[in-house]
């Protein structure tokens, strides 16, 4: 079976899973190895290539033939409001991000990370699993830049704690730059800068020192800005070097299979779903 797979027309098996975002090959090729992928009813092997006409599981579950599909990638900025969560569905039925994105007729968006349900600003989605796995990989060490409003008072002292670093229950944490964006009495707001993206880690480390955070939103990750003239609930098409600078900072080729490397038309950066377009309800 291993001849005949490495013989047949069509994509490695942990290539066409990573894109799928199953996980990133390394973790694929660790399951392949474990015999936890089958194809057709039969172990899989590294090397394997597959079809969107074969029968894939990964472990307990079927790769349906859609995901399988070879596509041009496609990736977006997303200004997430307040109160959606980065969810498929919610069995509260709360907003989710998902309605908001353009329609794909193959594959499906895949988030690069996650923001919580009262943290606003950018957030990535691809229809490139192993960019996706790689670009949230705490080894990557991408950094992501919040706007955070803050009451009480903050001192000097506070600050030069929180970039040298502070315990959390998860480990120690710090953040990489601290600068002041201006703000009135009690409310004031600064810019951080951060590496990792640990639950709730920009929200703890100010707790660390004392003080709240009663705003919080997501203005850069890595080379990608949120654009003022982007409103919150719409999205935009990344350009083709943002594109490329993340796939450099995930150690990844340059992608000719990207839909697009021009400038986001004005349909894209006021949130219409489709080529054409239709914002999302």
């Amino acid at each position: 079976m291993a001849r005949e797979q490495r013989g047949k027309a069509g994509e490695r098996i942990q290539k066409v899973l990573a894109n799928a975002g199953f996980g990133s090959r390394r973790e694929l090729e660790r399951l392949i190895e474990a015999g936890q992928v089958r194809v057709n009813g039969r172990v899989a092997r590294l090397g394997d290539r597959i079809t969107p006409e074969d029968r894939v599981m990964v472990g307990n579950r079927k790769v349906g033939s859609w995901r399988l599909q070879p596509q041009g990638h496609r990736t977006i900025a997303y200004n997430k409001p307040e109160g959606e969560l980065v969810t498929r569905s919610d069995p509260g039925g709360r907003p989710t991000v998902f309605p908001r994105l353009p329609r794909l007729r193959n594959g499906r968006w895949i988030a690069v990370g996650r923001l919580d349900i009262n943290t606003s600003g950018l957030i990535l989605f691809t229809t490139d699993g192993e960019l996706a796995n790689r670009l949230m990989h705490p080894a990557q060490q991408i950094e992501r830049e919040y706007a955070v409003r803050v009451l009480g008072q903050v001192s000097g002292e506070m600050l030069q704690q929180l970039v040298n670093g502070v315990e959390l229950e998860d480990g120690p944490a710090r953040f990489e730059e601290i600068v002041s964006a201006g703000g009135k009495g009690s409310n004031q707001w600064y810019h951080a800068v951060i590496m990792e993206g640990r639950k709730r880690e920009v929200r703890r480390l100010w707790e660390a020192v004392g003080a709240r955070v009663s705003r919080l939103k997501r203005v850069r990750f890595g080379p990608v800005m949120l654009e003022q003239r982007l409103p919150a609930g719409h999205w935009r098409a990344l350009t083709g070097e943002e594109e490329s600078a993340l796939r450099e900072m995930a150690g990844l080729s340059p992608d000719s299979s990207y839909g697009s490397r021009r400038r986001p038309r004005a349909a894209d950066r006021n949130g219409r779903r489709g080529e054409r377009g239709r914002r999302g309800r």
